[in-house]
């Protein structure tokens, strides 16, 4: 008789050698088995998840994880670390408001891998009250949620994904770098795998081209023609397969590229080869394919890298504003992020610190150094009710400023976007090689099928398939197609080794051209920073002078106690409460007499300059284009000083070289007239052609007008006025100590001062063109001699495969030997 066991006592279960966890499946430890529970779990997470789901009706979690036969992966511990979610400036920087007063947010979700994780996240409106819609992209873990702050707080979502197996992670932190970063690790992995298969393929090619002269015997033949085709195909497969993509994009937009013959060899050699191996007879060519597509691995590879640095003037707004600013908040001043700043926000700007954005001067008088921005180098005088911009730099008393403008909104964040514009309007050079590469490859693809219907009417399948697979990879472009850039590579190597960094391959043929060359003024033809030039009065003011300057940051204060402490003389002189005022002066105590430093303007305001000799005095260095800096002891004007910005020792040999080549200078400054015409007349430039005044968007307009009138047209500047400037001519070239965002926006850039190695690099470039014209010759050469004899069946697939990269290494030699005087 069966017992019947008691309800109140469930029986025992049997005793298991291993227990699965009732939600991810992987064995419970020994510990946690809980011998009178139904359900077993591994984990407090898998515990957790399960009964989430099944609370929710979401059973068939399961029945779809099982029958796409997922792998069992233990469920994330929750924790409560999504807190900050919630927070008003996380809100603001990674969601954004839609209509009826919705958010939307896209979070990076750890462990994502079926299609069962892809149903189980779209069901989070049916868990969640308050969630509207979420979608999940299985190939980049990424969900978009949309959702109702007024019913659910963000926190609250990402704690119940965490609950579900999926920590969150905000997902504005993957940028654009981190796509092309992930893309050249693809090429790198590409390329390494191509090389690896290249070499391994050339070993065993030496050893079948070895035992046709000392003999091999037939098994080891057999298998190293087998090994070899299986690596060939790899190759070809995977790899290669990236010119397989490029032959059918050229041939659906019906235009030839280099792209089309390689991949019409590849694949013609491949079937050859294959069927070669299979029938144990001929030439099966898959070493020469697997080192031509090394080769051409190679080459795309450092083309990609090149065009990246394009591409690097967009996102400069932060590299010359601060990163954090101080905010006034009622009666405290605190510290907050750059980029949480809104219109109308005030905010403190002290001596020495950069504008955080564009604004209006609330309170304060002071000066602002605004060279980085419009290429003035005389500070400004600003006061209430004065615009500033980001970036500039106070160089007086505190400001505080309005805010109007901030991130891209600024005169800075228009600037780049006109960066990024003439970046990507830069018009493209059709270089010679590629119209004479697109002539090659349409007489190539006809010739081949031309040997091959002649061949085969002639001698039959067999002749007309190796002649033909002869030509295609004897004729393989890679000597003509890599005769340019091989020579250009040598070409930016030699004038990496003279200090110029050439980013831009297509500067190097535009410079060996002629045309105008467009120069900005301040830290290019100039040193960018003021000397003293004239001093009048007596010898012991110097050092007083000296001691009041010692901690001002203002150019020219820096400028005088350089000056004076160069002289040798010291600046241990007695001076104290010292007050740099926002008006263009400086006032102090000296042996118990008011010392006053300024502007002939400051002194004009005080009722100094009534002394028609110092008026005078003052006038005549102002029309030399010099800034007049006077000094005071209690009511009695006793100094002047005069300094100027110093004109660089090579800038005037430099451009009387530059004019014999064929180049037309202009000067495009933002400075003051009188200063831009007293440069022009030290260097040799023509009158008309220096332009003083000159904004960003000015120097901008000028350059697109020189490109209409068609030449080549070169700009040369330093600031961020000139970076627009830069981007948008044909060839940009930033010199040293110019700021981040012209070295970005420029196709070249001098790491030596002056303009002499500018002289360097337009004589380098004659010279590289010199040798790109002569391998030219010889690639065509070469190809048309190559042909020639394969269409007429005097080449064998031996011959071709070891011609092939002959030609490569007779270019290559060439380009070294062309510009062996790089140095």
């Amino acid at each position: 008789m069966n017992a019947t066991a008691d309800p109140a006592e469930p029986a025992e279960p049997p005793a298991k050698t291993s227990v699965a966890c009732d939600h991810c499946g992987l064995p419970v430890p020994k510990g946690l088995i809980e011998p009178h529970e139904k359900e077993q779990f591994c984990c407090q997470g898998c515990r957790t998840v399960y009964q989430v789901i099944h609370a929710n009706g979401l059973e068939r979690y399961y029945r779809l994880r099982d029958s796409v036969a997922a792998k069992p992966r233990r469920a994330a511990a929750t924790t409560n670390r999504y807190l900050a979610f919630d927070s008003e400036e996380f809100l603001t920087h990674q969601t954004r408001s839609t209509a009826g007063g919705r958010r939307v947010a896209e979070l990076r979700l750890e462990g994502v891998h079926c299609a069962a994780c892809l149903w189980l996240v779209e069901r989070l409106p049916g868990i969640v009250e308050g969630v509207a819609d979420a979608k999940l992209s299985l190939r980049a873990s990424l969900v978009r949620v949309t959702w109702d702050p007024t019913a659910v707080s963000l926190s609250r979502i990402a704690q119940t994904l965490d609950c579900l197996g999926y920590p969150a992670y905000p997902a504005a932190g993957v940028t654009a770098l981190d796509v092309r970063r992930n893309e050249e690790r693809k090429q790198l992995v590409r390329l390494g795998v191509a090389g690896a298969l290249a070499g391994n393929s050339m070993l065993l090619a030496l050893a079948l081209y070895a035992g046709l002269f000392s003999g091999i015997e037939s098994h080891f033949h057999l298998l190293f023609r087998w090994v070899s085709a299986g690596l060939g195909m790899v190759s070809l497969a995977w790899p290669g397969a990236v010119f397989f993509r490029g032959a059918w994009a050229a041939i659906a937009a019906r235009r030839p590229s280099l792209d089309l013959p390689i991949a019409l060899a590849l694949t013609v050699g491949g079937v050859a080869g294959l069927a070669n191996t299979l029938l144990d007879r001929g030439e099966i060519y898959f070493d020469s394919l697997s080192v031509l597509v090394f080769l051409l691995l190679v080459g795309r590879w450092f083309q990609a890298r090149q065009q990246r640095r394009a591409d690097e003037a967009v996102g400069l707004i932060f590299a010359f504003t601060p990163s954090t600013c101080r905010v006034v908040m009622g009666d405290e001043v605190v510290d907050r992020p750059v980029d949480s700043l809104a219109f109308g926000e005030l905010v403190e700007v002290r001596s020495g610190d950069l504008i955080p954005a564009d604004g209006a001067v609330e309170s304060g008088e002071s000066s602002v150094n605004q060279a980085l921005l419009t290429g003035e180098s005389h500070p400004a005088p600003v006061g209430p009710g004065q615009k500033v911009y980001a970036g500039a730099q106070n160089l007086g008393g505190v400001l505080r400023v309005r805010v109007i403008a901030t991130g891209e909104e600024s005169r800075v964040g228009g600037l780049m976007r006109l960066v990024d514009q003439g970046v990507r309007e830069k018009p493209p050079i059709v270089q010679f090689a590629d119209r004479v590469s697109g002539w090659f490859v349409a007489a190539v693809v006809v010739l081949s099928l031309a040997t091959l219907l002649g061949w085969w009417a002639a001698t039959g399948g067999a002749a007309a398939i190796d002649h033909t697979v002869a030509l295609l990879i004897v004729a393989c472009p890679c000597a003509l197609g890599l005769a340019t850039p091989l020579t250009m590579a040598m070409a930016l190597g030699a004038a990496a080794r003279r200090n110029m960094l050439v980013k831009d391959a297509r500067a190097i043929e535009r410079l060996a051209k002629s045309g105008r060359l467009l120069l900005d003024k301040t830290g290019t033809i100039t040193a960018g920073r003021p000397v003293l030039k004239t001093w009048i009065g007596p010898s012991w003011l110097k050092a007083v002078v000296a001691a009041a300057e010692r901690d001002s940051v203002h150019p020219v204060g820096a400028a005088l106690r350089r000056a004076f402490c160069k002289e040798g003389v010291d600046d241990g002189a007695i001076v104290d409460q010292v007050v740099e005022l926002g008006d263009g002066g400086l006032t102090a105590r000296f042996e118990g007499r008011r010392l006053r430093i300024g502007c002939p303007s400051y002194f004009d305001r005080e009722s100094f300059l009534t002394n028609d000799l110092w008026r005078r005095a003052a006038a005549e260095h102002q029309t030399l284009g010099q800034t007049v800096v006077l000094v005071a002891l209690d009511e009695e004007l006793i100094g002047l000083a005069a300094l100027a910005d110093q004109t660089r020792p090579d800038a005037a040999g430099a451009l009387e070289q530059l004019a014999s080549a064929g180049w037309r200078t202009s000067i495009l400054s933002g400075d003051a007239a009188d200063v831009v015409h007293g440069v022009a007349a030290e260097v040799g430039v023509p009158f008309e052609h220096a332009c003083a005044g000159m904004s960003p968007e000015g120097k901008l307009e000028v350059v697109r007008r020189r490109g209409d009138a068609g030449g080549v047209t070169v700009m040369v500047g330093d600031g961020v006025n000139d970076a627009a400037a830069l981007a948008a001519a044909d060839v940009g070239v930033a010199v040293q100590g110019g700021a981040e965002a012209s070295l970005a926006a420029a196709d070249v850039y001098l790491a030596q001062s002056g303009l002499a190695p500018l002289v360097d690099l337009t004589d380098l470039a004659r010279q590289a063109m010199r040798v790109v014209r002569r391998n030219l010759a010889i690639s065509l050469g070469y190809n048309l001699l190559a042909v020639s004899l394969a269409a007429a069946g005097l080449i064998t697939p031996l011959a071709a495969a070891v011609l092939m990269p002959i030609s490569s290494a007779t270019v290559l030699a060439s380009a070294a030997a062309g510009l062996r005087g790089g140095r």
